[in-house]
């Protein structure tokens, strides 16, 4: 008797998280085509976001040590979402303070600086070299960069990406050029980043370290407008 109880709690129990693994079409969502990444063999993780974007500013603390935490095959990297021309100046800060190898030093006091006292605006370039010149900036070396050829080429291919993802709403979760997560399934972040582990594990067991790296150029068609952002 008791052995065939533990028969069926083990059972109970296997059915249960079966039942709580990620399913394609619920809580992800695949990519077709995949998208090329960055890091060839290694797993890509992407956040898209905006420093705009309350919730990304509460996503970050809960981000943050995850990342400290995640394996040697993976190659994680921000994009900043381009929904609209708000969004792109949010995005140019990004690449140009990038460019500068300022960004990884500041991407935090720069989300404090949005979303709490005065509130800076990015998109308000005087105030916000005014802001980055308190904060140890070379602001000659930013203003350069800001308008560079390299930053415009890097909003025009967030911009693409945006789009190619198909995202509607930040933060978001990419991985590997493959799979998305899909947020409106999403109840906390710790699941958003439990189902971008179980993708990544994915993405591991398939034997695919990346998507191809090489783009074939496509055929110049009108662009879609990407769809105003869900999650703010």
């Amino acid at each position: 008797m008791l052995k065939q109880i533990a028969i069926g709690l083990a059972m109970f129990f296997a059915l249960g998280l079966a039942h709580a693994q990620p399913k394609a079409g619920v809580e992800y969502r695949e990519l077709a085509p995949a998208q090329p990444t960055d890091a060839p063999g290694k797993i890509e993780v992407v956040e898209f976001f905006w420093y705009g974007c309350p919730r990304c500013y509460t996503f970050e603390p809960v981000l943050s040590p995850w990342l400290k935490k995640l394996p040697k095959d993976t190659h994680f990297r921000r994009i900043p979402a381009m929904f609209n021309d708000e969004y792109a100046q949010g995005a140019r800060a990004y690449y140009a303070l990038e460019a500068i190898g300022e960004e990884q030093r500041l991407h935090k006091a720069l989300f404090d600086a949005v979303h709490i006292g005065a509130k800076l605006r990015v998109a308000d370039e005087a105030a916000l070299t005014e802001w980055l010149g308190e904060h140890g900036v070379d602001t000659k070396k930013f203003a350069a960069a800001y308008r560079s050829f390299s930053v415009e080429g890097k909003l025009k291919r967030a911009a693409q990406l945006t789009v190619a993802y198909k995202i509607d709403g930040v933060p978001a979760m990419a991985v590997n050029g493959k799979y998305v997560v899909k947020t409106d399934s999403i109840s906390s972040f710790e699941q958003l980043l439990a189902v971008s582990d179980y993708l990544i594990e994915q993405s591991r067991k398939e034997g695919v370290k990346a998507a191809p790296t090489k783009v074939s150029k496509p055929k110049q068609k009108q662009k879609p407008k990407p769809k105003p952002a869900k999650i703010q």
